[in-house]
Formats: structure tokens, C-alpha cells, sequence
């Protein structure tokens, strides 16, 4: 690989029938040498590593990166931006709806120093998304670049797109800082670098996906909302705790509907009221953080969604302890109840966070 050049970044998943056509795309465009890719995989059920190790066998310009118990696009996008030697990288989609022909100009104009980093842009002038056929997602992607812009202060047209380059020694720099959370990288490192990035876009056809089907599912927005809240607040509150926090709110609600249900409706005694309230909530909080605070992290399987839960009620049972302990001995000690049952709460909250991150979803 001497006279390496540029990287070209694929976070799949399952994206195995789309690999070899687009990799002849890529070689079409950018000629025979100089260039390498790298697959980085989150473990598709498809065989999307083993389909790029059987190309890799034949084709000294591919490599892969297979993850472990670890998913998002963010965080494969920057594995692979700093597990290449190239001085320069692209990061774009498996699924063809990026066009391979744009990283010639693009690596041009980073090259020249004329920007820091290349946007593909579905909405600079000349941009089109006709071929994609979802009137629907172009609106929310429109949307969701204004709120961006509103609030990270990007001057980008299409601050979410998924298509970019830049130098990897600019990518490196700020992988420390950013905060991997969510599925744009590029907004990621935009609102990170503490100089204003030099920006340069081009216009994107936006194609129809060729093969598999979409990974956006009801999830993305809120994964949206946390990568904003990342770069805002971050640094005060830890977003992941921010989103536990958010759904043991939630939990809360949840707890006292189903307390009165049972003592208006049933005529359940106080206590097993309590009791079922208690469960019911554990079970909302158990199912509301898989879907949403550790999306990347899921729990499918049902003998794992089932060993989860069951970890998650006895690290809430701790936890709940802990609340109780702490509360009683801050109010026996003559702190006010409001202010004791908060200290509680908060004591509570955390343990539950520290034991369901590390028994629940694994390491954090």
C-alpha cells in the first residue's frame, strides 16, 4: 500500500449484498492505487464481516474491523477514522445512496487546503433527492438540520449528512472530545473542534438504498436529541445519565398510574398495590432504557432481554434500598423530608445507573 492516500470508511450492518458493488464503485472512481477501505462491522447477522474478509482475500485494498458488543455509527466511524494510516479519510454509507464519484473532488479540495473537511450536501444548490423517493425523510432530515444549526451554531446545509472528508490527523485530534453518541459524526466533530473548521460542499444525488433495508427505526430521533444535548450539556451532566435520569422520570409517572388503577379500580391493598406499581415501573424503565438509552447496546435475544430484566429489578431493588437507607438517616438526623427524600433519590438514581450500565448492558 505505499503511496497510500485516502481511507474510505463503511460503518456497516448488514449491509452484506451491498459490499461488492459498491467497493467496484469505489475502484472505478478513484482508480487502482492509493486508496483502501475499511469495512467496520457491528456484528451483522447477515455475514457482512465474513462477506468483507472474503473480498479483503482477494483485494489487498480492503480491510475490516469486526466490533464486539459494541453498535452506532458514530463510534464505528471513528474506530475506523483512527485505524488507518492514510493522511486522509472519508466516512459515507454502504447502502449506495452515497455516490463514490464525489471523493474525487472532495479529497481536491481538502488536498489544497481549500477546506478542512468535504460535505456531501443533500441540499446545496444543484443537490437532488429525487431518486430517494421519500418525500417524508427529506422533510425530517430538513427539519432536523435547522434545529441543528439553531443550536451548535454549524453554517452547513446539510449538517447531517453522512458523507465527508477530512484529514485523519483533524479526526484524531478531536476523537478524545467527541462524544460518539448517536448515528452524525460529522455534526459530532463540527460542534467539537474549537477552531471553525474551513468547509467545502458539494452537491449529493441522493440515491434509493440498493439493497437491505433502512437502520432508522423510532429511536433515531431521540438519538438525534442526544447528541445535541451531548454538545450542549454534556459537560455538566453525563448524557447517558441524562437519558437514565429522563426515563426513571418517565418510570415515575408510570408507577403512580398504576398504583391508583389498582387502589381505585381493583381495591388492592395499599401495599400490594405498592408492590405491583414498583414492578410495573421496573419493567417500563427496564424496556423504555433498551430501546432508547442503550440503543447501542439493545438487547435482542429473548433469553438476553430476559436475563436483562431480571438483572435491571435487582439492580433497581439496590438501588431502591440505598434510596430508603440514605433518606431515613439524612430526615433522623433532622434534615427537612423534601430535601431527605431528594438526597435519597439522587443516591438511588446513581446506583442504579452504575450497577444496570455494568450488569445490564455491559461495561460503560
Amino acid at each position: 500500500m505505499a503511496g497510500l492516500e485516502l481511507a474510505i470508511i463503511l460503518p456497516t450492518l448488514d449491509e452484506r449484498d451491498n459490499l461488492a458493488p459498491l467497493l467496484a464503485r469505489i475502484a472505478e472512481a478513484l482508480g487502482p492505487t492509493g486508496w483502501e477501505v475499511l469495512v467496520v462491522d457491528d456484528n451483522s447477522a447477515d455475514g457482512t464481516a465474513e462477506e468483507a474478509r472474503r473480498l479483503a482475500l482477494g483485494d489487498s485494498r480492503i480491510r475490516v474491523l469486526q466490533r464486539i458488543g459494541r453498535r452506532g455509527l458514530s463510534s464505528a466511524a471513528i474506530e475506523g477514522l483512527c485505524a488507518t494510516a492514510a493522511p486522509f479519510a472519508a466516512v459515507m454509507d454502504a447502502d449506495h445512496q452515497h455516490d463514490p464519484r464525489l471523493l474525487v473532488p472532495m479529497l481536491a479540495a481538502v488536498r489544497s487546503g481549500e477546506a478542512d473537511v468535504a460535505v456531501a450536501s443533500r441540499f446545496a444548490e444543484g443537490a437532488s433527492m429525487a431518486d430517494w423517493g421519500r418525500p417524508d425523510r427529506e422533510r425530517l432530515s430538513g427539519f432536523a438540520n435547522r434545529l441543528a444549526r439553531r443550536l451548535t451554531g454549524v453554517a452547513l446545509s446539510d449538517p447531517m449528512s453522512g458523507y465527508f472528508l477530512l484529514r485523519t490527523e483533524t479526526a484524531r485530534t478531536l476523537a478524545p472530545r467527541l462524544s460518539a453518541i448517536g448515528f452524525k459524526i460529522l455534526l459530532d466533530l463540527l460542534a467539537t473542534s474549537e477552531k471553525t473548521l474551513k468547509i467545502s460542499e458539494f452537491p449529493l444525488d441522493f440515491a434509493a438504498r440498493r439493497s437491505g433495508e433502512s437502520k432508522l427505526d423510532r429511536a433515531v430521533a431521540f438519538d438525534f436529541l442526544a447528541g445535541l444535548y451531548d454538545k450542549s450539556f454534556g459537560r455538566l451532566i453525563p448524557t447517558r445519565f441524562a437519558m437514565f435520569g429522563t426515563v426513571g422520570a418517565l418510570g415515575v409517572l408510570v408507577h403512580m398510574a398504576v398504583l391508583y388503577l389498582f387502589l381505585l379500580t381493583a381495591g388492592t391493598a395499599f401495599p400490594w398495590a405498592q408492590a405491583i406499581a414498583t414492578f410495573g415501573a421496573m419493567t417500563f424503565n427496564f424496556w423504555l432504557n433498551n430501546f432508547l438509552t442503550y440503543r447501542d447496546r439493545r438487547l435482542t435475544r429473548p433469553g438476553a432481554v430476559l436475563r436483562g430484566w431480571l438483572s435491571f429489578i435487582a439492580a433497581c431493588s439496590v438501588g431502591a434500598f440505598a434510596n430508603v437507607a440514605v433518606a431515613t438517616t439524612l430526615y433522623d438526623r433532622g434534615l427537612h423530608e423534601v430535601a431527605a427524600a431528594l438526597v435519597g433519590i439522587g443516591i438511588g438514581s446513581v446506583w442504579n445507573f452504575a450497577l444496570s450500565s455494568r450488569f445490564v448492558w455491559g461495561r460503560y
